[in-house]
């Protein structure tokens, strides 16, 4: 009923930042509640969903303000996930996600959790010189939205982000395609289409770029987002390629943000979630934990003038229920 904390064991701020979005998210401890216990002990050692639930029920069943994540984190190292190393995380929830469902044996709850957190879209290129279209399907966990437009300025809203990402590009010059019918490299006008949300929809705002000097900085600026984000009302008919049951159902509510303070070499993850069932906000700082506001939330926007400060790295939103 309360909001535990997990000890920083070994630079883990990335890993237990993403710890709690997962175990905070009701939909998805239901299907970890439902894993088939691995029968040894190498087995239950090695198995990442069953390690989880341990400590989700470790973290439930005490009164002490934080636990220890020593179980899990020892599980993942045997996949290579180590402690005392800095983690981007993107590549960490990917590699969780990867590990959570490739280890899952009931085929329902792989079918459920991809649901949960699979979106759908359709790419399209279609050649500038003979019309030729090819269209591909992609399933996406992240939906990786750059900061900067075309031209490189600056974007300022979670809803210029969205439209930025499926809005066409053509490919010209050094990114001209091979084109089947023409038999040479054409330039192509790329698009992508929105197919399906999932009900957990995790969006990755792109704040590490790279300059042309090869060296990796990081977009520092302000960039607001939504608590109540509508598809509908962001995205245009032509960036959709669904039916309007789907449609019906893109109203989204922000449930938490992972955000990085620091710089590209060195820094430092927290997550701010909102409780499903107390609908509160709190503040997940490795082993401290405290409630705060949504005024405590936006000051993850971030500021062009303080490279240090906390910035939005990962924002998670879940769909509203229909009533």
């Amino acid at each position: 009923t309360e909001a535990i904390g997990l000890y920083n064991i070994g630079q883990t701020c990335c890993l237990n930042s993403l710890l709690q979005v997962f175990l905070m998210n009701t939909h998805f401890t239901g299907i970890l509640r439902r894993i088939t216990v691995p029968p040894s002990a190498s087995q239950k050692s090695s198995s990442v969903p069953y390690q989880m639930l341990l400590l989700l029920e470790k973290m439930q069943s005490g009164k002490r303000k934080a636990v220890c994540p020593k179980a899990l984190a020892y599980c993942l190292s045997q996949y290579r996930v180590k402690l005392f190393v800095q983690y981007d995380a993107v590549q960490l929830l990917l590699t969780l996600w990867n590990l959570i469902k490739g280890q899952l044996t009931n085929p329902e709850l792989i079918e459920k959790l991809s649901d949960l957190y699979t979106i759908r879209v359709q790419e399209y290129m279609v050649c500038q010189e003979c019309s030729f279209e090819t269209k591909r399907n992609s399933n996406m966990i992240t939906l990786p939205l750059s900061m900067l437009d075309s031209s490189c300025h600056l974007l300022r809203t979670l809803e210029e982000c969205l439209q930025c990402f499926f809005c066409p590009e053509e490919l010209t010059g050094h990114n001209m395609c091979f084109c089947e019918h023409c038999g040479k490299k054409t330039p192509f006008m790329q698009s992508m289409k929105l197919a399906h949300l999932p009900r957990t929809l995790i969006l990755h705002l792109k704040r590490f770029c790279f300059r042309r000097s090869s060296s990796t900085h990081k977009l520092c600026h302000y960039l607001s987002f939504p608590q109540d984000l509508d598809f509908n009302a962001v995205l245009t008919e032509e960036q959709c390629q669904t039916d309007a049951s789907e449609k019906a159902s893109w109203q989204y509510e922000l449930f938490a943000v992972v955000a990085h303070s620091g710089s590209t070499d060195f820094g430092h993850y927290c997550a701010y979630i909102r409780s499903i069932t107390e609908c509160k906000w709190y503040r997940f700082d490795d082993s401290e934990v405290c409630q705060v506001l949504w005024d405590d939330v936006k000051c993850t926007y971030g500021r062009s003038d303080f490279h240090w400060g906390q910035t939005a790295y990962l924002l998670v939103y879940m769909k509203k229920n229909p009533q």
